[in-house]
């Protein structure tokens, strides 16, 4: 694979990952049902992966790192619900913004929790998305459906960021599509009882969305991210990844004729400067051991 190849990859992974709040927006269906059908067809998806590649399913796990699992997919889970309530409530573009403020939240969690320093960088970040999120906000009332979509995409990008510090330090050492295959089974168990009234309601074409959602924008999706950092870096390829955002907005702009504000626009420039910012650090060079 060449370096442009995985440029395309990664590409192709963000655009994938910003269609999931559009498909959130035509799913009939309630948060909890198409975090359920995504999750399953994802399993189905990353399975067929896994055992196109020869890869184990269970090798490598302890007892340890199978706890880590079981609370990042119970993360996940909370993640993608809140996520799509966000969607259903205040739209697509609020609720992707909302979700982008992630990285600030791993700042965040890291310092308090694990008692890191934060650096002059990082406190820049999180200042640029504090006003960010300030500009993208709607109206400051909770009665303004936008301002409550807006929180819970924060409530999404919070629970996305405690899942991503589980991953960083409970997990390490597996394969990442090992994991995602894991973390998607939590998902589809503890969403079953929640989703099984609901799933007789969904149409044929609702079926037809949560498989692309559950095969494209998530089994493939991850896919094509993790192959991508076999040429790519961490840092750049995080850099694509967090154009999720832009491809969500112009996705429901051209299909919903949602059109964002002006405050909107110079909110999520605002969000995905930081995200670049954050990202721009030079990642020190390994040495030999």
């Amino acid at each position: 694979m060449t370096h442009r190849q995985a440029l395309w990859m990664a590409h192709i992974a963000a655009v994938l990952f910003g269609l999931t709040g559009i498909f959130g927006a035509v799913i009939s269906g309630s948060a909890e049902t198409i975090t359920f059908g995504r999750a399953v067809f994802a399993v189905v998806g990353l399975l067929l992966i896994l055992l196109w590649q020869k890869k184990p399913l269970i090798r490598g796990i302890s007892l340890f790192k199978g706890a880590m699992l079981l609370l990042s997919g119970s993360l996940l889970a909370i993640h993608w619900v809140t996520f799509f309530i966000g969607v259903k409530v205040g739209g697509v573009a609020v609720a992707t913004l909302g979700f982008a403020s992630f990285p600030a939240f791993i700042t965040l969690v890291d310092w308090i929790v694990f008692k890191d320093r934060i650096t002059q960088r990082e406190w820049i970040l999180l200042l640029l998305v504090s006003l960010g999120l300030i500009l993208v906000t709607p109206q400051f009332s909770f009665g303004d459906s936008g301002t409550i979509g807006l929180l819970w995409g924060i409530l999404s990008g919070f629970s996305f960021g405690l899942l991503a510090v589980v991953n960083k330090r409970g997990v390490q050492g597996i394969d990442a599509m090992q994991v995602a295959f894991w973390q998607n089974g939590v998902v589809m168990i503890l969403l079953l009882p929640f989703a099984l009234f609901d799933m007789r309601f969904l149409s044929t074409i609702d079926w037809f969305y949560l498989a692309l959602l559950g095969i494209f924008c998530t089994g493939l999706s991850h896919y094509l991210f993790v192959k991508s950092l076999e040429q790519l870096n961490a840092r750049i390829a995080g850099m694509i990844i967090a154009l999720e955002p832009v491809y969500a907005i112009a996705f429901a702009w051209w299909l919903f004729g949602s059109t964002p504000t002006i405050r909107m626009l110079i909110g999520a420039a605002l969000i995905l400067f930081a995200i670049a910012f954050s990202s721009s650090k030079k990642e020190p060079i390994k040495k030999n051991r």
